[in-house]
């Protein structure tokens, strides 16, 4: 089954937006990175409406790759995908790619790469009880809202790239 609207989602620092850029490549597809839609230059946040309002714009397209976990709104996106890939890295995978990125692209935003770099401890704690709080209830929503799509489990960077080339491969 061809790939046409992917969601991918995991915690922070786990390479989904990477993993999104290369994707949108390989099967020439629209990336959109949520934190790009969630906040302004100002870091503020969207007001919850609208930011579910542009997610439902988005989902009704024929081919898409959605970037970023959003608890809140994920069952939006799990509904109307084919495919979730979850980057379900080990937490020190997540806190090293937090800290890699920091140091490759310090603080800021760019909405081209998707990389919106703000450090804090709310992040830090974020990415540390990831695995044990957010993961269960990422896991149970994928199993209520995507039963009909297929769900891809990527466990650490170099299963990525394997995964990458096996899907470039397949697109030749």
């Amino acid at each position: 089954m061809p790939m046409k609207r992917i969601a991918v989602i995991g915690c922070v620092g786990s390479g989904k937006s990477h993993l999104a850029r290369e994707l949108g490549k390989v099967l020439h597809a629209p990336v959109t990175h949520l934190d790009a839609l969630y906040y302004d230059e100002e870091w503020n946040p969207q007001p919850q409406p609208a930011f579910e309002a542009l997610q439902e714009e988005l989902v009704s397209g024929d081919r898409w790759i959605l970037d970023g976990n959003y608890n809140a709104t994920l069952s939006i996106r799990l509904k109307a995908c084919d495919t979730v890939i979850l980057m379900d890295v080990p937490t020190w995978a997540a806190l090293w790619g937090l800290v890699s990125r920091q140091v490759k692209h310090g603080s800021g935003q760019d909405q081209t790469s998707g990389i919106y770099n703000r450090i804090h401890w709310g992040v830090l704690r974020y990415a540390a009880t990831y695995r044990r709080k957010m993961r269960p209830e990422v896991l149970a929503k994928i199993e209520q809202h995507a039963g009909h799509a297929e769900i891809i489990l990527l466990r650490g960077r170099r299963r990525t790239r394997r995964w990458l080339e096996q899907v470039a491969g397949r697109q030749r």
